[in-house]
């Protein structure tokens, strides 16, 4: 039933769309995200320097979190609705996630559609990818939503990565474009909130601080758990828990933190980054923090969700099932640096602060040949 249903969903917006597409496309950028309700840190970047690039160039975005199809209503169907009608009139559409409307109509020639992923990389195996998994998509309702068709460009920070993206998104080799999301200028730019981040949070200070990342899954909330208590009589070491806003473990509100600080924020005033299947693993290596795997759901998630990059085979030395022996390890204080930076390298190639620009100019250069 529900492929059915989704089946004459998509018939129904190809056929609203056709009378669209007679719109005449404007000097437009529209950007799409199923993220959140507000830019992201990326968006926000891009479009600050777009604008300075090409001023008369409009910008416009339609941001609108979806958690999972259960919470599909009306008002989500309208907006989809709202997205095609900008769609038909852009030059430039870029999304960071799946969309619908991007992917399941057929769209007039010479509109570019520019998958800027939102996170820095691909640990954990996802999208076309994950298909049929037992963490994926249905194969046959992500077949019927055309998942991750009609990109023109896809940005990937390297070329390992590209790899994983072809596979992802179902596309050729020359749609990719290694090219570095924004937020790269915002890691390298030596700037951490650590003393404001003491300041508010008085019961980290003397003590090396070392910031726990999970990503979204089931169990989090007693991994952290585990982590945590292994941490907790140690006078040398605090553990800063910063969950995935969607897990079980941030709704407790068991690890909450004065101050509005991101995860990017927290990996760079912290001393040492513990994570499991998290992209943010690519970040810190970036800050050049000692990282660390806390991972002791490894052949379970292997097995059920996959993974491009297995950190047991490439990172063993610094990849643990047992929070005590991970403490241990970072007692140690005896790290490899010259892997992490083999890590880094291997999957950013890029490594300077003008990523903004060099993507803005990118842009531009693909709405202005229209």
């Amino acid at each position: 039933m529900k492929l059915l249903i989704v089946k004459v969903f998509v018939l129904c917006i190809r056929v609203l769309y056709a009378p669209m597409k007679l719109l005449k496309s404007k000097n437009k950028i529209l950007y799409l995200s199923r993220q959140s309700n507000e830019k992201s840190e990326d968006y926000k970047m891009l479009e600050a320097e777009i604008k300075k690039i090409s001023p008369k160039t409009e910008q416009v975005f339609r941001l609108r979190k979806l958690k999972d199809e259960s919470s599909i209503s009306l008002s989500y169907v309208l907006a989809i609705i709202g997205d095609m009608l900008e769609i038909a009139t852009s030059r430039v559409v870029i999304t960071d996630t799946y969309s619908i409307p991007v992917s399941c109509l057929k769209h007039k020639n010479g509109t570019e559609f520019i998958q800027i992923w939102h996170a820095m990389g691909a640990v954990k195996k996802f999208s076309l990818q994950a298909v049929g998994k037992a963490q994926g998509r249905d194969s046959g309702v992500s077949s019927a939503l055309c998942m991750h068709k009609n990109y023109t460009k896809v940005l990937a920070p390297s070329k390992a990565t590209a790899e994983f993206y072809r596979e992802a998104f179902g596309c050729s080799e020359s749609v990719i474009e290694i090219l570095n999301l924004p937020r790269v200028d915002v890691i390298l730019d030596g700037k951490n909130r650590r003393k404001e981040f003491l300041d508010l949070n008085p019961k980290f200070c003397g003590k090396k601080l070392v910031a726990y990342i999970p990503t979204f899954r089931s169990g989090d909330e007693i991994f952290a758990r585990n982590l945590s208590s292994a941490f907790s009589d140690n006078d040398e070491f605090s553990m800063v828990v910063s969950p995935h806003p969607l897990s079980e473990t941030s709704k407790s509100g068991e690890y909450t933190l004065n101050g509005n600080f991101t995860s990017l924020d927290i990996m760079k005033l912290c001393d040492f980054v513990v994570t499991d299947y998290s992209a943010c693993a690519f970040e810190a290596a970036l800050i050049n923090k000692p990282l660390y795997f806390y991972i002791p759901d490894y052949e379970k998630y292997k097995s059920e969700q996959g993974l491009n990059f297995d950190m047991k085979f490439e990172m063993p030395c610094v990849s643990f099932t047992d929070e005590n022996v991970l403490l241990s390890k970072i007692q140690n204080n005896n790290y490899d640096f010259n892997m992490l930076s083999q890590f880094s390298d291997k999957y950013i190639e890029y490594k300077k602060t003008d990523n903004t620009e060099r993507l803005a100019k990118f842009i531009c250069s693909l709405s202005e040949q229209r």
